[in-house]
């Protein structure tokens, strides 16, 4: 990263050093090399260490940069594209879709949105799969998967109650059925504690929330709640490249 000389420009300083900055990471750095420390970094620079601060927490927004615990300030990997409007559909854990269990169980009690978007009743057993999704090595999503045990009857057979191996199960049990079509929406929201924990962020951080229902013929066979971190995702779009806009409450994993 060599020097340059900031001159007065219309813009913040900072601003004009985040330009340069990124300009830099682009040419002489790799994804996940550590930058220099800041006193380094603002002597190159010739600017306050303020001003560099200002610059480097614009970068992180903006999913260039990333700050590890233990280890310093990285280049960020490229951001994951999240589809939305693809005309495409596909059960998950079919076709390598880049997520890997973590866990299964059997939940009682989903929260109140969740059953509102399976159309089921209170007292229905659910199975949940917990996965996560990994780019780089670094997790940038993590999805809960509630499947109504009335959706994968085979189940009944299996012996393990919790666990990866049940919620392999349900997977393959879910992918025997026939995908009529699937329903998706995003939105902006804040990472509660234990996404914030799996996903390497502090509670509250921004995130997006993808919330995706399955139907078959006999209706809403599950439904997928992934929080995906705001700085490493990027939103892509599919044939149509159609926008819905509603107006309705956040649904709640």
């Amino acid at each position: 990263m060599g020097t340059t000389q900031l001159e007065t420009v219309p813009e913040p300083k900072y601003w004009h050093l985040k330009t340069v900055l990124s300009e830099a990471l682009d040419r002489d750095f790799s994804v996940g090399e550590i930058l220099p420390n800041e006193r380094e970094l603002a002597a190159r620079f010739g600017v306050a260490r303020a001003t560099l601060r200002q610059a480097l927490e614009q970068l992180e927004l903006e999913g260039r940069l990333q700050r590890r615990r233990g280890v310093g300030t990285t280049v960020a990997p490229p951001r994951v594209g999240v589809a939305v409007g693809s005309t495409g559909h596909s059960w998950p854990g079919e076709s390598a879709d880049g997520w890997e269990i973590v866990d299964g169980a059997q939940a009682v009690l989903p929260s109140a949105a969740v059953l509102k978007l399976l159309g089921g009743s209170a007292d229905q057993p659910v199975h949940t799969v917990r996965r996560t999704r990994v780019s780089h090595g670094q997790a940038v999503a993590a999805e809960l998967l509630y499947v109504p045990a009335a959706s994968v009857p085979g189940l009944s057979a299996i012996d393990a109650p919790a666990g990866p191996a049940r919620a392999r199960a349900v997977l393959r049990e879910l992918q025997r059925l026939a995908l009529d079509g699937q329903d998706r929406s995003v939105e902006l929201g804040s990472a509660r504690a234990d996404d914030a924990k799996e996903l390497d962020r502090l509670p509250g951080a921004p995130v997006l929330v993808v919330t995706t229902r399955y139907f078959t013929a006999a209706g809403t066979a599950a439904v997928s709640v992934a929080t995906y971190r705001a700085d490493t995702c990027r939103l892509t779009f599919g044939d149509t490249g159609d926008v819905e806009i509603t107006h309705e409450a956040r649904v709640a994993s």
